[in-house]
């Protein structure tokens, strides 16, 4: 069974990407799914693929369903459509839209065609990460939850337990040493 390989990248910034492997039996509605997986989106919102040339030019929508706008020609609905059906090109391109309101676009090119000689059944599958995803809904810092905890644990502010100003009142190096030195002798 022929398993496609496919990059997606985000359209604004293509260092970020995500590679995906899906079986071409599979349904452009598992694919849909498995973008949303790579780039933690949740599946609230309307989408649809068009196929597209090497110029990113939209042609055949596959479509989530039959939305309330004109079509120049009636989608194919992702339910329906299995991947391998629309590959045409060794370098197949596709553009995934995804949040009509937010208009999160996506470029989803196919990088590779191969046996399925992993012995993975659970396809389709996120093979390869680079580059932070953008925040579906605002925005995401650099090291997410954590940079909570890094404050915390690196507190700086004035006065924070552990910090104190160089040579304090009543203390020196050399009276701090001198009792180590004593210390030492009894051994």
């Amino acid at each position: 069974m022929a398993v496609l390989k496919f990059r997606i990248y985000f359209e604004e910034d293509d260092s970020i990407y995500r590679d995906v492997a899906i079986k071409h039996t599979q349904s452009f509605s598992e694919l849909h799914a498995v973008i949303l997986k790579a780039y933690e989106f949740d599946n609230k919102h309307q989408a649809t693929f068009y196929r597209s040339n090497d110029n990113w030019q939209r042609g055949r929508e596959i479509s989530l369903a039959k939305y309330d706008k004109q079509y120049k020609v009636e989608p194919l609905l992702m339910e329906d459509t299995p991947v391998g059906t629309e590959i045409k090109i060794p370098s197949q391109k596709f553009i995934y839209v995804y949040d009509f309101a937010k208009n999160w676009t996506f470029l989803v090119e196919l990088i590779q065609v191969g046996k399925d000689d992993s012995g993975r059944t659970d396809f389709p599958a996120v093979v390869r990460s680079e580059g932070i995803a953008p925040s579906q809904y605002g925005t995401k810092g650099l090291v997410g939850d954590k940079l909570a905890e890094m404050e915390e644990k690196y507190d700086l502010s004035a006065g924070a337990e552990g910090f104190g100003e160089e040579g304090e009142e009543g203390e020196s190096d050399s009276d701090e040493f001198a009792g180590e030195e004593e210390a030492g002798d009894e051994f």
